[in-house]
């Protein structure tokens, strides 16, 4: 088998022990500088004494072991009338979008929503790992949730960049690791996927590869968690089961973690609150020890760790056996732009949140009486100082990764329009700055409102939510001078 090991110069870096198989395709090769540089395969220009690597065959190029190989993206001028939808995002300082390699969306519009967590983009950037074949080793070998971490890692350096991006080697990761993905349709192309089930594996590979934040604040009793998805995804239901046939059998006490909550659809339901809270309380049969039969039980659940970024996953689809498919629920469900998960804790935990919350009202209530001093001055021609603020941290001290208020914002919602899970399309909708939103629809990425992204709750056959994510609400307020008062 032809197989070298080959230097790669991008600029002034130097990639040494670079294996390349002639046998394979140039693409191939490609896809390995783009782990190692950050630019996609078909901007790459790779250059052996004056010939060009194709992308199709390797043509007359002839390798030794320890050759030079230059590599760097062709960069050409273009003007703004030459532009694509994606170029011009890129232009006005938009978010990279991602081309669809073929009912991809569900993976595309994933990416774009778990992108808008900063300690999870911090955590990738200082993975240190990779998956371009060293010493022998092929990509797969390396384990799927090493070679997954590591794509994101890059594909997130690459949006950065800007402009619409190819995401090559994460598609082609997640076939290697999860087959059902890249199942065929008759036609030859991929089928469609469920996007929450991409997030779920998506999440599950980075669990085991990215370590937890060092907390110096920690005490004994601290949770420790194993990973930065568990310190800031993660969070813990107290649970109690008792039986309703008799009095006799002690309920039992339980923990569970989890790390999305899921709100079920009913036929009454308007509001994902109420959704959730339905969910904490259900019945359930199962053997009684006591009666020696299977009995009715019920199972309440109360929130004891609340995560700072919290996913929730309205339960849309269904099977259908006359089908085969999964059918969709198009009901219309509000969901708030803040979120307040107080009442769905236990009582432990809402004594623990009182503190910020007071914080927060008493901000409120300071905002209010300062709008109308403002107001009074502005009638006498007077002009308020701005005032230097700060920002006060949204976890426990001892539990990093925590909310400590309760209080969440809609950061990012992931949707779909169709009939099933296995058609239709996926879409991203993240929050930008403010009140800005992005709409991120494979490759084309625009601006859009608030109003657009309330209209996102179903109702119709226009984009129903399907996953959210909340992150903690940040309070800022004043700094303050030694004396206490207001910093000029």
């Amino acid at each position: 088998m032809p197989q070298y090991t080959v230097k790669v110069k991008w600029g002034k870096e130097l990639f040494p022990n670079v294996e390349v198989n002639t046998d394979e395709e140039p693409m191939l090769f490609k896809a390995q500088l783009f782990a190692l540089t950050g630019v996609q395969p078909e901007r790459q220009k790779v250059m052996l004494k004056g010939m060009t690597l194709k992308d199709e065959d390797w043509g007359n190029i002839k390798l030794k072991d320890e050759e030079d190989m230059p590599a760097e993206p062709i960069e050409k001028p273009i003007f703004v009338e030459d532009m694509n939808e994606a170029e011009i995002a890129t232009a006005l300082d938009l978010p990279a979008g991602l081309t669809n390699l073929g009912n991809t969306c569900y993976l595309n519009a994933t990416v774009q929503c778990l992108k808008t967590v900063p300690p999870l983009r911090e955590a990738l950037k200082n993975f240190p790992g990779g998956f371009a074949s060293v010493g022998g080793i092929s990509l797969p070998s390396l384990g799927p949730a090493q070679c997954i971490t590591a794509s994101l890692r890059n594909l997130y350096e690459a949006m950065d960049k800007g402009a619409s991006l190819r995401p090559i080697v994460l598609v082609q990761m997640m076939h290697l690791a999860f087959p059902r993905f890249a199942e065929k349709s008759e036609h030859g192309g991929f089928q469609q996927q469920d996007a929450n089930e991409c997030w779920t594996e998506l999440v599950r590979m980075l669990q085991q590869k990215l370590p937890a934040e060092a907390n110096p604040n920690a005490g004994e009793n601290a949770p420790k968690p194993s990973s930065i998805i568990e310190q800031y995804f993660g969070g813990t239901f107290d649970t109690e089961l008792k039986c309703v046939e008799t009095e006799d059998e002690e309920p039992t006490k339980g923990k569970e973690d989890f790390l999305q909550l899921s709100c079920f659809i009913s036929n009454d339901l308007k509001y994902m609150h109420s959704g959730l809270k339905n969910k904490l309380q259900e019945q359930l049969t199962k053997m009684s020890s006591t009666l020696g039969r299977d009995a009715v039980y019920t199972k309440t659940s109360k929130i004891s760790r609340l995560p700072a970024y919290l996913t929730i996953q309205f339960v849309r689809f269904f099977y259908k056996e006359n089908r085969a498919t999964n059918a969709k629920i198009l009901k219309d469900v509000k969901f708030p732009m803040e979120f307040d998960a107080y009442d769905l804790c236990t009582p432990e935990l809402q004594a623990k949140l009182l503190p910020m919350r007071e914080k927060f009202k008493a901000l409120e209530d300071k905002k209010v009486e300062e709008a109308q001093r403002m107001r009074d001055k502005k009638e006498k021609g007077q002009n308020e100082p701005e005032e230097n603020m700060k920002t006060e941290s949204f976890c426990f001290p001892e539990d990093l990764g925590s909310n400590n208020s309760g209080y969440y914002r809609l950061q990012a919602v992931l949707t779909h329009r169709g009939r099933s899970s296995n058609s239709g399309h996926y879409v991203a909708w993240v929050r930008q700055k403010g009140n800005s939103w992005i709409k991120c629809d494979d490759e084309t990425v625009s601006v859009v409102s608030n109003e657009e992204i309330l209209k996102l709750s179903g109702g119709g056959e226009w984009h129903c939510a399907y996953v959210l994510l909340y992150g903690p609400k940040i309070l800022e307020v004043p700094i303050e001078t030694e004396e206490g008062s207001k910093a000029e």
